[in-house]
């Protein structure tokens, strides 16, 4: 359990790094600022709201389960499994909010509307830090 809670911290690290990477090279490498692309612009919110909800049932379904059966039977293998997994599908959603940013930008959007998607990953994934089952 403790191998898998430093994995996942490890994961969790380089992700948040990797988001200010993207923000980073979003001013760095990006064209100049053009205006925003008004469809691009409503398709990304319209899928953030759909990625946040997904990651609320992510947690629901599969960490929350997950995380019941491990404070009872810490060596579940399939609730351990379950418990990772969850948290690493949470993780990949939370990138797909901060990439959504980097598209923006180089598709000629300014950094202020880059940053919302930026920001809104690095937040949930800083939010969503794994911790150990406890028993209640």
């Amino acid at each position: 359990m403790n191998k898998a809670l430093q994995t996942l911290r490890v994961v969790q690290w380089a992700m948040l790094a990797s988001i200010v990477l993207y923000g980073i090279v979003g001013q760095v490498a990006g064209p100049e600022p053009r205006g925003i692309d008004p469809t691009l612009s409503y398709l990304f919110a319209t899928l953030s709201v759909a990625i946040v909800g997904s990651i609320l049932v992510v947690r629901r379904t599969l960490v929350m389960r997950a995380a019941e059966s491990l404070a009872v039977r810490p060596d579940d293998a399939l609730s351990l499994n379950h418990w990772t997994t969850g948290y690493l599908a949470t993780y990949v959603l939370c990138e797909a909010l901060a990439l959504f940013g980097l598209i923006l930008r180089f598709r000629g959007s300014p950094a202020q509307a880059s940053f919302t998607y930026y920001l809104g990953g690095f937040v949930l994934l800083l939010f969503f830090r794994p911790k150990l089952p406890t028993q209640a």
